[in-house]
């Protein structure tokens, strides 16, 4: 489960989000505008191989530099 509880194991999942803002939106956004939208896949019972940050104020992915100079408004999720 992440800090604020969105996933928990076995629950996978797509999520949808703007690729501008970084904010979450529906299925029937992603499907009208495929290319300013994002798809992830979430969830599962096995861990992820990879590490992304993400600003916590925009939802935009961020640098792994700038999660360790901001960790008080960053997160780092496992995909």
């Amino acid at each position: 489960m992440t800090e604020r509880g969105l996933l928990m194991a076995g629950n996978e999942h797509d999520v949808h989000r703007s690729a501008k803002t970084g904010k979450f939106v529906k299925e029937s956004t992603t499907e009208r505008n495929p290319r300013e939208t994002t798809t992830e896949h979430v969830g599962g019972d096995s861990g992820g191989d990879r590490e992304v940050h993400r600003s916590t104020t925009t939802g935009k992915f961020v640098t792994e530099t700038t999660a360790e100079l901001h960790p008080s408004t960053t997160e780092t999720q496992q995909v």
